[in-house]
């Protein structure tokens, strides 16, 4: 038998069915998050968000070569590479668990038998196949993320070493140490996940050299693995770029030289350094230097794929996130100086009251010929902290979080056993055990949340679930619905906890190797993350490496079957029945149960709502957007698909920052230059980050033009005194209007000239904040000099404080909402601006709907955006009521039951077809109205029931939110079947409304006790 042959026949085959799993399953076109900006960027080879991923840009870049020039392809084919690297990751593994089972089962010649060669590669493929068709591996492998590609990455790693401690007696062998290095080195341009392998490694190093290994070497081992983890973490990746940017200042501010001097001088000088040391370390023959040395050449070889960056910034490509064109503009980027910063070790709770402001060091810009100083660091001083803070965030909705899930009053202040438990509660029980267990117990739905009723895992045990849930006798749609409601039974957990008792009975030394490999990928990322409370997304890929150490552990589930419960038949059949099992309690059901879960081969639904997003505007707008979701798949659908290259636009979350609004400034696609004003000393980092409201008592309304003057202002007159001695301008009012001039508004279209009347003369509104960021200075700088020649929007989905006060110029005309200057209706709502006609055209003629209906999955977020859709009907066929145009509004009813899921995805869309409901009633459809009534009170029934079994099974209240949402909704059924003369339905929903309402009595007597036995607010000190 050739040993080695078969085990690479077999892995392949492992590839190959891992691959085709993916490709079938994944996404044809963009997803949401970071997908479509990582998929623009590719393409065109642009700037992503901090801190880059620029060789995973490169080889996603060459993936979209296979889709010879089809536009609509080059998703599919990155999304394609995304697949095939996820299928490699399962390749390496594979040989992963073989080379470490072969260690134990297959020691000499004589040990390579029938059996045990059907030991190994069973043990091989129940492993790698496991992993396959896990949860959070699955979900990453089918989209074009950093994540399939990183897990490859960290697989070779791996491999690598368990390559070298198999020839580390041979000549050359150090190689694979090399090698290993070189690859660290470039997965740093995709993800640093890879370098948590480094303690792992440094141990196997450890034990292959050390024959006799004592407890202090075991200690110095760790030591040092997480010092060079720390020096490539650190030293290389952050204090060489550093290092270069302060002999830049040096060279620049000093000498009189050209930007980029002092960093090429830096860079010869650790080079010869470099070369000195190698030589040096040859002459003198010592080898130990000499890898070191070589190592870190070769990491930092690997690293050099950040040139990529500063190259393409250069560019001034469309996608310039954070403009990293410099030493220090560089250096920010790679620090993810953007996203703020985390105690660890020491620092405040989230009461700690800040006493004051301690600076720190200079924050450097590049100016027109030296580097200038934008302001300085700064860290609050606190009144009271903390050894190891967990909760330190003072964000009022992360407070009530800490509060209600710790049981703390307001007088509490959290000491570190508060925050140890806090840790063991949230941060590793919420956000890393409720992912494990997804991943091998099973999952009860994906939607995303912290309480018990929501995003937990179900292994399809009712007795365990009930014990550990509550009441699972009566499980609602939101479960059993949901394609994510996967069952495993418990059995990879089991398979894979036997694996690892056999490991650790076996082999002590590779098993601590895999549980130091688990616990660096896993528990020391969740103390490293220290995750604050309401994540805006689930984020278990973070932890994808630990589940790939347990996989090799689910893979030593064969051997400990075959030992500890078929020791008594011949070995072959002991390893062919192990084997057969551990297929069936591992992969086998793991990918029946998790194939509805994550097939997306049907779903276009981020793919589709970039689309309308950018139909709902007029030719050459400027939309405004605010989240990920509402601008990277609308980046996607410009800079790949070539849609709507004539909108400008402008992520709200990004606009206060100088590099962004100096990409507004620049023609981008088929998009004019925004008309902003602002020259880039008025607008520079450090310059107006924040100006805040001072009352000088003026009457009436300000001209937003005086406004922007005064903002603008360099003279001392207009600017405020600040208790650090500077100046800094501020606005005196916040009451603003815009005089119109209705021949320009009718000129440029933006208000028909029969309209003519409706046009205001002057636009006054309310400033809904008491401070101005550059980024609101920007848009009110466009809205003074736009003079209407380019239309205005913002997205649906902005959050209403950052529309500034315009909310009753806002005009509904599809999935964004167009700025127009019509007179206003003090009694007129927010949902009855819109502009009926428009709407209607593009929603029935140009929108698209992301197969939602017939989709056989629909990811948390896209099952959401039914919710979108839903409103977008709903508005359509109010307005077309309204306005007497009913053949029109039957017309969209119909569209609505073409193209719309007939199943609720949550109480959100159970809402949409509540108000469809309403209008079928006005359009005299009693039936269906009905029809669609029962079904919705229907599922609020189920729905609660179950809440209500689950909250007097755990004695406490459960999904209050859900509750409280179903029974007003429930509530308002009944009045309008009432209304509508539905008299027995009406009757039928009232006796629901009161079960159920009684049911949740004493929660709510409860929650008003508690409400008034909580101290009044104090009145804010004058």
């Amino acid at each position: 038998m050739n040993y080695t042959k078969i085990n690479n026949l077999t892995g392949w085959m492992c590839f190959i069915l891992a691959a085709l799993t993916y490709i079938l399953t994944l996404e044809p076109s963009v997803s949401f998050w970071d997908c479509g900006e990582f998929i623009a960027s590719a393409l065109k080879m642009q700037v992503v968000h901090q801190p880059g991923a620029p060789l995973f840009l490169m080889i996603q870049r060459f993936f979209s070569i296979f889709a010879f020039g089809d536009i609509h392809k080059i998703a599919y084919f990155m999304n394609v590479g995304s697949a095939l690297a996820s299928a490699a990751t399962i390749l390496f593994l594979f040989w992963t668990i073989t080379a470490l089972a072969k260690k134990m089962v297959i020691k000499t010649e004589a040990d390579l038998t029938i059996g045990n060669l059907i030991t190994v590669m069973g043990a091989g493929v129940v492993g790698a196949m496991a992993y396959t068709f896990s949860d959070s591996f699955w979900f990453s492998a089918v989209e074009s993320e950093v994540y399939a590609l990183s897990s490859l990455f960290t697989a070779i790693v791996f491999w690598g070493i368990l390559k070298w401690e198999a020839h580390a007696d041979e000549p050359r062998a150090d190689r694979w140490l090399l090698f290993i290095a070189y690859i660290m080195g470039l997965s740093i341009g995709i993800h640093l996940l890879n370098l948590l392998t480094i303690p792992a490694i440094a141990f196997v190093y450890y034990f292959k050299k050390t024959p006799k290994p004592t407890n202090f070497g075991i200690i110095k081992t760790f030591i040092v693995g997480v010092l060079i983890l720390a020096f490539v973490q650190y030293g290389i990746i952050q204090y060489v770029v550093s290092f270069g940017a302060y002999f830049d200042l040096f060279f620049v501010n000093t000498l009189g030289m050209g930007f980029g001097t002092g960093v090429v001088f830096f860079a010869a000088i650790l080079i010869g350094a470099l070369t000195w040391g190698i030589m040096y370390s040859i002459k003198h023959r010592n080898k130990f230097l000499n890898l070191a040395l070589l190592s870190t050449v070769l990491i930092i070889f690997g690293y050099c794929s950040f040139a990529m960056i500063i190259i393409r910034a250069k560019a001034s490509p469309n996608l310039n996130n954070s403009n990293p064109d410099n030493a220090f503009s560089f250096l920010s980027y790679l620090n993810r100086e953007q996203y703020g910063d985390r105690p660890l070790l020491f620092g405040p709770n989230y009461n700690s009251e800040k006493v004051s402001l301690k600076e720190g060091k200079n924050i450097y810009r590049k100016g027109d010929t030296k580097y200038e100083v934008a302001g300085k660091k700064t860290d609050y001083e606190y009144d009271r902290t903390t050894p190891f803070p967990r909760m330190y965030s003072d964000d009022p909705r992360h407070v009530q979080e800490y509060k209600s899930l710790m049981g703390f009053d307001d007088s509490h202040f959290a000491g570190i056993f508060d925050n140890v438990s806090y840790l063991f509660k949230y941060q590793i029980g919420n956000m890393y055990m409720r992912y494990f267990m997804w991943n091998f117990v099973g999952r009860q739905n994906d939607d995303q949340g912290a309480g018990i009723y929501q995003g937990q895992f179900l292994s399809g045990i009712k007795p365990i679930d009930a014990m550990m849930l509550g009441d699972q006798s009566n499980l609602p749609p939101s479960i059993v619905e949901s394609s994510a409601y996967t069952r495993f039974f418990f059995l990879p957990l089991i398979l894979g906890l036997l694996g690892a008792v056999w490991h650790f009975k076996r082999n002590e030394k590779d098993a601590g190797i895999v549980g130091l490999l688990f616990f660096f990928t896993g528990l020391a990322i969740v103390l490293y993350l220290n995750q604050k409370p309401l994540e805006p997304r689930e984020r278990d890929y973070a932890y994808a490496g630990s589940f790939y150490a347990f996989a090799i552990w689910i893979g030593f589930g064969v051997l400990a079957l075959r030992e500890w419960v078929f020791s008594k038949i011949t070995p072959k059949n002991g390893a062919i029945a192990a084997t057969t099992i551990s297929l069936f309690a591992g992969p086998v059901i793991m990918g029946a149960q998790g194939w509805k879960a994550h097939n997306r081969s049907e779903k276009m639904v981020a793919h589709d709502i970039a689309v309308d997003y950018l139909e709902s505007c007029a030719p050459n707008a400027i939309l405004f957007t605010y989240g990920d979701n509402d601008t990277y798949p609308l980046w996607y659908i410009q800079e790949v698909e070539n849609v709507r290259p004539d909108v400008r636009l402008v992520n709200l979350s990004l606009f206060d920052t100088d590099w962004y609004i100096d990409g507004m400034k620049r023609k981008q696609n088929e998009s004019a230059p925004l008309p902003i004003s602002m020259k880039p000393s008025q607008y520079v980092q450090g310059v107006r980050d924040v100006m805040y409201y001072q009352d000088y008592k003026l009457a009436g309304s300000v001209e937003l033009k005086n406004i922007l003057d005064v903002l603008l202002s360099d003279d001392d007159d207009d600017k405020i005194p600040l208790q650090n001695g500077t100046k800094e301008n501020f606005i005196p009012t916040k009451n603003f209007k815009l005089t119109i001039n209705p021949e320009d508004v009718i000129k440029t279209g933006t208000v028909k000239a029969a309209d003519a009347s409706k046009i205001t003369p002057v636009m006054e509104w309310k400033f809904n904040k008491s401070y101005v960021t550059k980024g609101t200075l920007a848009m009110l700088d466009i809205l003074v000099h736009n003079n209407w020649k380019r239309p205005i929007y913002f997205a649906s989905t902005v959050p209403s404080d950052q529309f500034n006060g315009l909310d009753n110029y806002l005009y509904t005309e599809g999935l964004a909402m167009r700025l127009l200057p019509l007179k206003t209706d003090s009694a007129s709502s927010r949902g009855d601006l819109v502009n009926t006609d428009i709407l209607y055209h593009n929603m029935y003629t140009k929108f698209k709907w992301g197969n939602v209906k017939n989709a056989s999955y629909l990811d948390p977020q896209s099952s959401d955006d039914i919710s979108i859709f839903n409103n977008v009907f709903n508005t359509t066929i109010s307005g077309l009521i309204k306005e007497g145009k009913i053949a029109d509004a039957k017309k969209v009813v119909a569209r609505y039951f073409e193209v719309m899921p007939e199943r609720f995805y949550g109480m959100r869309s159970m809402m949409g077809v509540y108000f469809l409901a309403e209008n079928l009633y006005t359009l005299g459809d009693t039936n269906k109205a009905n029809m669609l009534i029962e079904k919705s009170a229907d599922y609020i029934q189920k729905e609660l029931t179950y809440l209500a079994d689950v909250s007097k099974s755990k004695n406490r209240f459960v999904g209050g939110q859900n509750v409280q949402l179903g029974l007003q909704f429930l509530n308002q059924m009944v009045k309008t079947t009432a209304e509508k003369k539905q008299m027995k339905l009406s009757q039928k929903l009232a006796q629901q409304f009161q079960g159920l309402e009684s049911r949740f009595s004493v929660y709510f007597a409860q929650q008003a006790q508690e409400e008034q036995q909580a101290p009044a607010p104090q009145a804010p000190e004058e």
